[in-house]
């Protein structure tokens, strides 16, 4: 089982959680600091490796009027700022080849959003700066087909690959877990990380909005850990019924430490962890 170093953080399916978290967008200078500074402090308490998660853009929205964050070259200073401020890594989404590079000197994790996740041009770009690469599965996707994802991505010399379980098409407006999605991506000796929070996203259900079921989120969490991953990703507001970006699917800041307990306990049981 392949095992992903970010700075000082080992990443693998047989090693401790990892979480992933923040706030979907930036939506102004300061409250992702704020929102780092709190994450970082439950994370450090429960003794889990934290990875600060939030996009400076979200290109893909149901509407044209729907607010896609601060902005690239504010967003990625901010980003310096949580850096310096707290060490911690961060993570964010790219959507265009040209939007690599500029990302890569800050970011220590792109993502790859789950409806570009097919997109060659996007991850040979992503690939080349030579940072881990988060791919999340496409929602129209099957697991197997993660094998084409990585075979793109090595192809550029980089193997620093983890993959993103984010939920299954299911009708319309409606998104389901095959959970048999984790063990078999983990087959490729690649991290597999849980996003317990899009999985509970409804796109488009609210017409020129996503909705979402955050009560969910955390028993999708749970379920994943019990089947074996190596982290999970989840979006995370201390307001998300005021959030700019999928306030539905985001859990509340202070919800977030009894959720990560009770994700650690389940992971040392399915790890075996003493």
């Amino acid at each position: 089982m392949k095992t992903i170093v970010v700075k000082n953080i080992k990443i693998s399916n047989n090693l401790p959680l990892v979480f992933i978290g923040g706030p979907c967008v930036m939506e102004s200078p300061e409250h992702p600091l704020f929102m780092c500074e709190r994450i970082k402090e439950i994370c450090f308490k429960l003794s889990i490796a934290y990875i600060f998660k939030s996009s400076f853009d979200k290109a893909n929205r149901t509407s044209k009027d729907g607010k896609r964050g601060i902005g690239m070259q504010e967003g990625l200073e901010i980003f310096r700022k949580i850096k310096d401020k707290f060490e911690v890594p961060v993570l964010t989404d790219v959507h265009l080849p040209d939007q690599c590079e500029d990302a890569a000197e800050v970011a220590d994790v792109i993502q790859i959003p789950a409806f570009l996740s097919r997109q060659t041009d996007l991850l040979l770009a992503a690939a080349k700066t030579g940072k881990v690469i988060n791919v999340k599965k496409a929602q129209f996707m099957a697991p197997n087909d993660m094998k084409n994802v990585i075979e793109k991505i090595m192809s550029a010399g980089n193997d620093q690959i983890l993959l993103c379980e984010r939920g299954t098409c299911f009708g319309y407006n409606t998104l389901v877990n095959d959970f048999r999605a984790l063990p078999i991506m983990a087959k490729t000796g690649y991290p597999v990380i849980f996003d317990a929070t899009h999985s509970v996203q409804m796109p488009s259900a609210a017409g020129t909005c996503s909705s979402g079921e955050r009560e969910f989120a955390p028993i999708m969490a749970r379920a994943a850990v019990a089947v074996g991953v190596a982290g999970v990703f989840m979006e995370v507001h201390d307001d998300p019924d005021s959030a700019l970006c999928d306030g539905p699917n985001m859990i509340y800041l202070k919800d977030l430490e009894k959720i990560l307990r009770e994700l650690k306990e389940f992971d040392a049981v399915s790890k075996k962890i003493k």
